[in-house]
């Protein structure tokens, strides 16, 4: 008896000493055991439950409660469900759409960008998720990836986008052209507002709906990857239903009120935020964009308990000016990634005791981590179970060849703990990779043969990470022809294949280079010019501005005789040299950089 009352005593002091994080990792695999259990269930059942059913089930058990808050009008889940039935009706009467068809929403955030998707599902169509910020040959290529898309949807704001590229969407397939207005500047087009209002709220049958399996895809979302142009990758139904769970399983219930600012056609915006919501019933306070100066007033206006972040968002908020009123607001989980150390202390510090739950995945990855100890730095803690469910390996990279190294039976080399190697993750049946559509050729580099055993075959992440003693894992860095500004990823052949095509740019090598204070890195051109000619600033700025989406038009132009490999520095009076390198100011490039301004 007196043993065991020691036991009792000293017991839960020695867990702390020597096993610190025992009963958060027990909370959180015993979550993660009932999310899995849940995930099986679901996928047993017959007739199909996919995500959609989901959204359908909270219309049932909630139609009144408020599922979507946007510039001081409220939906419920009623009124979405209805105004997704209007959308899907007008469609089947109105276009060529069909069961097992793709639509293209190029559209920004705003509630119709829902009910659109919502309408699309009942049809049993695929959706492919445009960024709004492309244009021109950008827009067309990812219309191109989706080939068999018949119909696309625009918010109003991009009619101009839409009207310039109208031919070429043409004769990619795209038949027909809804736009989220009333008046139309073009009679080419259709108004999908009026398509609504004239069409009937009744529920879509759902045998357009039969044939759709747990392999269908159910949207595509574009990302930069490594190479060339966007790349639109997969997301089968299966993945959709997994997605639900991210909320829930960090704690997150129908009494939350989530924040959603991020860019619905993103991931983090579209899984994350959208499809949490409709798992856990919560409310979501949609934004147009992201705004820093507005950021803690509407969180405080509409109650907001749960708020989405990508690093770049937590350090401006915390670049604004502080006021008395900066702890006073109901947030309590912060849910993102690319979160800096030091951005993230000085959140804490400012903001008060906010659960920061950093994690890590990709579009098209296999594998994900979660920060549930809410270490600083951290972008997820590793364990026996997660890596016997989906195994994954940080092997050895020698980044001078951009390949991993093999040993001499030709399999990659794990690296110890505390050393960085690539991320590798088992391609296997709970952890598919689909890839990008309509492009073998780079779903085909994102696999990494004989890595371990002689025919496995795993998911390259691209990404250099390493774990410590204590089983956390951190980001280090990107491989590849890949770099991320402002929260996107920026494909260097796809610049570099821009700017070449100006008639006195014999060649141009694009990279990114870091910039103190700024997450991610900036893009940087060297140039090497035609031989008898100039070149010409104002005629460059304006053909980026065309062909690039704003976060991947290089500000640093480097004019230089010959070629030669730039590593990766920080931007310094030591790199930028005023007599090679030109600044893209708001107007037009000058010369020199304003560096220290």
């Amino acid at each position: 008896m007196l043993l065991l009352s020691l036991l009792l005593i000293i017991g839960p002091l020695l867990l702390r000493v020597f096993f610190p994080y025992f009963w958060t990792d027990l909370v959180y695999h015993t979550d993660l055991l009932r999310i899995l259990l849940k995930f099986v269930s679901r996928r047993r059942r017959r007739p199909l439950f996919l995500a959609l059913d989901r959204f359908l089930e909270q219309v049932e058990t909630r139609p009144n409660k408020a599922f979507i808050v946007f510039e001081n009008k409220r939906y419920s889940f009623k009124d979405a469900d209805r105004e997704s039935n209007r959308i899907a009706n007008a469609l089947r009467v109105a276009s060529v759409l069909r069961p097992g068809d793709t639509a293209v929403l190029f559209m920004q955030n705003e509630p119709a960008f829902i009910f659109c998707w919502l309408a699309l599902a009942k049809l049993g169509c695929a959706c492919a998720l445009l960024n709004c910020s492309i244009r021109a040959r950008s827009l067309i290529a990812s219309v191109r990836c989706c080939r068999g898309a018949t119909v696309l949807i625009a918010s109003e704001e991009l009619q101009g986008a839409v009207e310039e590229v109208y031919e070429d969407l043409q004769q990619e397939g795209l038949t027909t052209i809804f736009i989220t207005a009333e008046e139309l500047r073009s009679s080419r087009m259709k108004s999908l507002i009026r398509a609504a209002q004239e069409s009937s709220d009744a529920d879509v049958p759902q045998t357009l709906r039969a044939d759709v399996c747990f392999t269908s895809p159910a949207v595509y979302i574009y990302t930069s990857g490594t190479t060339g142009l966007p790349k639109a990758a997969v997301i089968t139904q299966t993945r959709l239903l997994a997605a639900l769970a991210v909320l829930a399983s960090n704690g997150v219930t129908d009494s939350d009120v989530i924040y959603v600012t991020l860019p619905l056609y993103h991931t983090a915006g579209f899984l994350v935020g959208f499809m949490g919501s409709i798992e856990t019933g919560s409310t979501i306070i949609l934004r147009r964009k992201f705004s820093a100066s507005q950021f803690w007033d509407e969180c405080r206006a509409h109650n907001v308990t749960v708020i989405q972040y990508i690093g770049e968002v937590l350090r401006y908020l915390c670049n604004t000016p502080q006021r008395a009123s900066d702890k006073e607001h109901a947030v309590r989980l912060a849910v993102g990634n690319g979160l800096r150390s030091d951005v993230w202390r000085e959140f804490l510090k400012r903001f008060g005791r906010i659960q920061v739950r950093e994690f890590y995945a990709s579009t098209e990855g296999n594998v994900g981590f979660v920060n549930y100890a809410g270490k600083i730095g951290a972008v997820g803690r590793v364990s026996f179970l997660h890596k016997k469910l989906f195994p994954y390996a940080i092997i050895q990279y020698d980044t001078e060849h951009d390949e991993p190294v093999r040993n001499s039976r030709g399999l990659c080399v794990e690296v110890p703990k505390g050393q960085t190697g690539l991320l590798v993750s088992k391609i296997t049946e709970i952890a598919p990779f689909v890839g990008y559509a309509q492009n073998e050729q780079q779903t085909e580099k994102k696999r990494l043969r004989d890595v371990l055993k002689h025919g496995d075959v795993y998911f390259n992440s691209g990404d250099l990470l390493k774990i410590d003693h204590d089983n956390f894992i951190y980001f280090q860095d990107r491989v590849g022809d890949t770099f991320r500004w402002k929260g996107e990823n920026v494909a260097t052949t796809e610049v570099s294949d821009i700017i070449s095509m100006l008639e006195f740019v014999e060649e141009a090598n694009v990279y990114g280079v870091r910039v103190p204070g700024h997450e991610g890195r900036i893009g940087m051109a060297a140039v090497k010019v035609m031989d008898r000619m100039e070149f010409e600033c104002k005629k460059t700025f304006d053909h980026v501005c065309r062909f690039l989406p704003v976060y991947a038009r290089p500000r640093f132009i480097r004019i230089q005789v010959k070629f030669s490999l730039l590593d990766d520095e920080p931007v310094s009076t030591g790199l930028l040299h005023t007599h090679d390198v030109m600044f893209l100011s708001r107007a037009q490039w000058t010369s020199p950089p304003p560096l220290n301004s």
